[in-house]
């Protein structure tokens, strides 16, 4: 969710030729100021390094994207990020900041989760 609104938000900006949106602001936009709305207000009960680490991801995405259009990216040419698709597969990346820990049973306690099996 985090992902598609910040993405909407820069290529809206990108078409209308403002400048690029910085993160924090995007943060603010589609992380803070969303959890303060009704339908999005769930987003409060996940962590905020996971919603946090979205934008980053979308970040390094977009710089890319634009470093290989340009010529200065080493490797194969990247397309533009893409809008995520709903679908059954979750997955998700805490940084060290998110506090996790490995319970004795060999279990991942994660926050605002709490223990998770790990395969």
């Amino acid at each position: 969710m985090v992902w598609n609104d910040a993405l909407r938000i820069r290529q809206d900006a990108y078409e209308q030729g403002r400048p690029r949106p910085k993160a924090s602001d995007l943060s603010k936009q589609v992380i803070t100021q969303a959890k303060k709305t009704e339908e999005r207000s769930w987003l409060s009960e996940v962590s905020a390094v996971v919603l946090q680490q979205s934008l980053r991801d979308l970040e390094t995405a977009c710089s890319n994207f634009f470093a290989s259009k340009s010529g200065t990216r080493k490797g194969p040419k990247t397309g533009p990020p893409k809008f995520k698709k709903k679908t059954s597969r979750q997955a998700v990346r805490f940084t060290t900041n998110a506090c996790f820990s490995v319970t004795a049973d060999g279990k991942l306690r994660l926050p605002k989760i709490g223990d998770v099996e790990v395969r």
